[in-house]
């Protein structure tokens, strides 16, 4: 990521069921009272789009999780990543990915250091004739039929202990996080 560079928060377990409540334009502010230039939330998940003027992916994470967790007082976890990258997940979906929605529900799930697409695709099963799931270098790609979603394995992977250390976001949300960001720029 360079300096200056345009990049994307994906806040973990804010919002979820009435626990970790935090209002977009309050965390707008929190981000923009850090030096975070052109602050943008989207939606209700724990979206944030922003410029940093410096750090690495690595820097920032802790930068962000510590900021947040002072100024909302929860645990905060969150996965950071460039316009780059982010342009790298969409580009790398499994062909046909997010290509029928009215049949399959798809998911991006967001893997947060140390927590490498090997280890998690050793946790994170796919039912057969229900799933299918494929790992990228810092994603899984899950997808599963909508006529049998309340079958799916997705919805096990809440109480697994790897599910502390991913945060999940729709193939929608994912493809729109990318345009906000610019998706066609370099950076």
């Amino acid at each position: 990521m360079t300096s200056g560079g345009t990049c994307l928060a994906l806040l973990r377990g804010i919002n979820v069921g009435g626990r970790n409540v935090i209002r977009m334009a309050d965390l707008r502010n929190c981000f923009e009272a850090e030096g975070f230039r052109d602050v943008v939330t989207y939606i209700q998940s724990g979206n944030v789009i922003f410029r940093s003027p410096s750090s690495g992916p690595g820097a920032l994470t802790v930068r962000i999780e510590e900021m947040l967790a002072a100024a909302f007082d929860y645990k905060a976890k969150v996965a950071v990543r460039s316009r780059k990258q982010m342009r790298a997940v969409v580009e790398g979906a499994p062909p046909g990915f997010g290509a029928r929605p009215d049949v399959c529900r798809y998911d991006v799930l967001f893997l947060m250091a140390p927590l490498t697409a090997t280890d998690a695709m050793k946790h994170v099963r796919a039912r057969p004739g229900v799933d299918e799931v494929r790992a990228s270098k810092d994603v899984l790609y899950f997808s599963r039929l909508i006529e049998k979603a309340s079958r799916s394995h997705l919805n096990r992977i809440a109480s697994m202990p790897v599910y502390q250390s991913m945060t999940i976001r729709n193939w929608k949300t994912t493809t729109r996080l990318l345009q906000l960001m610019g998706g066609d720029g370099d950076g």
